[in-house]
Order: C-alpha cells, then structure tokens, then sequence
C-alpha cells in the first residue's frame, strides 16, 4: 500500500455536495467503464440543465434514453427522483445513521443495491471505513497487487476489510488510483 500512496502524492478524494446528484451519477456508472459513465454523464447534465430530482421526474424517457442511458437506468433514475421528489428519503438524517443504516436506506429505491449505496457512503458522506467488496476495480487490484493477478474468491477478498480498517475507504481509493489514473466522481 504505501507504494501506491508514492505513486499518487496528489490523489484526492473529493466528496459531492448534492445527495440526489451523487445517487444519479452512481447509477450512471453502475456496470460500465469511468471514461463510459463520464461521457453519459456530461449528456445528462446537458439535457437536464441542472441536476435536480423535480427535473428528473419531468424529463421523457426519450430524453434519457438519448444521453445514452440504458432503459434500466433511466427506470431508476426515475425512482430515485420519486423517493426525493415525495419525500420518501431524508437527507438529513444520513450523516447520523450507521453506513449500515443509510444502506438499508438506500437499497429500497429501484436500481440502488449495495455497491451504489456504499459509493455513496465514500462519495457523499465521506465514511472512512467502507470496503465495497463487490467492485471490480477493487478486486482486480487486489489481485495485481498481492496476488500476482490471481483471481481470488470472496472470502480472500473479504480477509482485506479487516486489515485495513479503520480505514478501508482511503485503501480502496488507492486500489482504484493504480487501475485508473483518473478519477470516478459519483
């Protein structure tokens, strides 16, 4: 670990502002490529304007289908706007929930599982401890870096959480800087 912190002395996590943007801009990315989920995301926000759950819920299926999102995604975008729009999600009450509780939270809005809420948990509320052990990128690097590119089963995944919390989310990021230079922003 402490050569990839040498290889990325400027890295940053930077965390979003906007809890509904940052849920959007998760689902964009969910299954596809950084430099994928950039691209879709810079034509959502062109045709949105402004990235608000009200302009979500009044945009056409046609219009999100055409920033180049999936019909699935465009579904969940939609629920996601509803959840905020009816308020059937508190914002405000995230930071003082456990990351387990903020999941649950979470996952009851179509199309957010348990990776999106935990890059939410990185991204928005800034956890410290949040291993995603479903990511890709994570597990790939892991395999890289310790194991000589050897595919690993979940549980010699899951063996890296507890090594390095408390902070499991600065490794993570790390993990990502060394597959991906550029970072994702959900």
């Amino acid at each position: 670990m402490a050569r990839l912190i040498k290889q990325h002395p400027v890295a940053k996590l930077r965390m979003r502002g906007n809890a509904f943007s940052t849920l959007a801009r998760a689902i964009v990315g969910q299954q596809i490529s950084v430099k994928a989920a950039d691209a879709i995301w810079r034509r959502v926000l062109i045709a949105a304007g402004q990235i608000k759950s009200v302009r979500f819920a009044a945009m056409t299926v046609e219009e999100l289908r055409t920033c180049g999102l999936s019909s699935s995604k465009v579904i969940y975008l939609k629920d996601l706007a509803r959840f905020f729009n009816d308020k059937l999600v508190n914002p405000r009450r995230w930071p003082n929930m456990t990351d387990d509780e903020v999941i649950a939270d979470l996952v009851a809005i179509k199309g957010i599982g348990r990776w999106t809420a935990e890059m939410f948990l990185i991204f928005y509320l800034a956890r410290p401890n949040v291993f995603p052990a479903d990511d890709i990128g994570l597990i790939r690097a892991i395999e890289r870096h310790f194991h000589a590119g050897a595919i690993l089963s979940k549980p010699e995944i899951a063996a890296y959480r507890s090594r390095y919390t408390p902070f499991n989310t600065v490794a993570t990021w790390y993990f990502w800087r060394s597959l991906e230079p550029e970072p994702a922003l959900y």
